[in-house]
């Protein structure tokens, strides 16, 4: 007979962002439950470390653990686990289901918290975008709404889901307005390159741990919050208006990865994003997967054009492309923009980075063999950063074309000169993702009056 004072024991498997807000709002001060540990996946350096005690509240004095999800079953076994909780995202439902078996062999319940538990409610008008992949466009989108909300004179903040990658105390609440406010707060490369382009645009973002803090603060700075997903898990926050991008250059995504086909059930408004970059037959592909399982959305075709900052300097050299960190390991993409922006820019070759790659790096290639022949802008760590700026050193190159969000000159010294190549969003015509928007802030209005 099981012992009724005995505690629900809860395992929370992450990735260093989802994990903990859906223990802030769900678990964390619930007496009936333990949380024994979270877990640790696709991101280096976050198990071996606790969720401080400052953060997880009186029924947790000492904190929680954070282990390998390689520990998983051993540590339902071994702790009397009764449930174990999925908490990340991009990743295919298979993957979810097989750690659904492993939680079941080991004896535990495995569930998934969903959007009505654990979303946050506002006081301002929340916009938010999401994706059915990582690596569709969903910064560049936030930051083409943020400008036109801004020519109306609106305030507006850019809330940013959570990468939880440094010291989670000093990340309980965190607001960038400027880049020595991502300096002083020890940003890895991944978090400068969601960041950083939202300042260069002149947004304020605001992130962290505790999303409740983070809201409070959103909302007493801005008119109207504009939600910038991460990879294509849903909303912290609960929308007034759900965007959600669909990636022309990946057809038949929409439905395979987890949570990203709740995401696009959820939808509002579906943006069909670098349209500009794919055959008219995968549009048409993507567009009737969107109405077969959501036929009341307007869809909406988004480009994604990439300029070179000087062209010129591509033109007849030997160029090492980097690419986007995410994108191109959990994202599944080969090569992003970089590589397509050099080879139209008239580059003699693209140079194969992968034989020169140092240290962590290399570790990257093995567990991402999709990879092509270019450089994932990986630094989640001082040791990976300098992994980064050895095997781009090392690789024989004239010139480097890095379309990761970040200057990558202004923050590593290199031997090579670096040519950015930028993507933003734009219109393609007909009825566009501004005057959907749009139409939702007048019908606001009047419903105000």
């Amino acid at each position: 007979m099981s012992d009724p004072r005995r505690r629900t024991r809860v395992v929370i498997l992450g990735a260093g962002g989802r994990e903990f807000h859906n223990f802030n709002v769900a678990y964390r001060d619930d007496p009936a439950v333990e949380v024994v540990a979270f877990t640790a996946a696709q991101i280096p350096g976050i198990a071996g470390r606790r969720y401080p005690p400052s953060l997880s509240g009186p029924l947790y004095p000492d904190g929680i653990p954070i282990v390998a999800e390689t520990e998983m079953d051993a540590l339902v076994r071994a702790r009397g686990v009764d449930q174990v909780v999925f908490a990340y995202s991009d990743v295919s439902h298979a993957h979810v289901m097989h750690l659904a078996s492993r939680a079941l062999a080991a004896g535990a319940d495995f569930a998934l918290l969903g959007p009505a538990r654990t979303m946050l409610k506002a006081s301002v008008p929340v916009i938010a975008v999401s994706a059915v992949r990582t690596g569709c466009g969903k910064s560049q989108t936030v930051r083409y709404l943020s400008r036109r909300l801004r020519e109306r004179g609106v305030r507006v903040a850019v809330v940013r889901h959570p990468m939880a990658y440094g010291d989670l105390e000093r990340s309980r609440l965190q607001r960038f307005a400027a880049r020595q406010d991502l300096d002083a707060a020890a940003c890895t490369v991944e978090e400068r390159e969601e960041y950083e382009p939202h300042l260069a645009a002149g947004s304020v973002v605001f992130a962290g741990v505790d999303y409740a803090a983070v809201v409070a603060q959103a909302q007493a700075e801005g008119d109207v919050i504009l939600w910038d997903g991460g990879n294509n898990d849903f909303p912290m926050l609960r929308p007034d208006l759900h965007v959600v991008l669909v990636d022309a250059l990946r057809p038949g995504h929409e439905t395979t990865h987890h949570p990203g086909e709740a995401v696009l059930r959820m939808a509002d408004i579906v943006v069909v994003a670098k349209s500009d970059a794919a055959a008219a037959a995968d549009v048409a592909r993507i567009v009737a997967n969107v109405k077969a399982i959501n036929p009341r959305v307007p869809v909406v075709l988004g480009a994604s054009p990439v300029t070179l900052d000087n062209a010129a300097a591509v033109r007849g050299k030997a160029v090492l492309a980097v690419e986007d960190g995410p994108t191109i390991t959990h994202g599944g993409m080969p090569h992003g923009a970089a590589y397509a922006a050099a080879l139209r820019a008239g580059a003699a070759r693209l140079v194969d980075p992968r034989p020169y790659a140092s240290g962590s790096l290399a570790a990257v290639y093995a567990a991402y063999p999709h990879i092509g022949p270019v450089l994932p802008a990986m630094g989640y760590s001082r040791d990976q950063l300098e992994a980064l700026r050895r095997t781009i050193e090392d690789t024989p190159a004239d010139v480097v074309v890095a379309a990761t969000p970040i200057d990558l000159a202004a923050l590593l010294p290199l031997n090579k000169p670096v040519v950015r190549a930028r993507y933003e969003y734009a219109e393609r015509g007909g009825r566009g993702l501004w005057e959907e928007v749009h139409d939702f802030l007048e019908q606001r209005v009047a419903r105000k009056q």
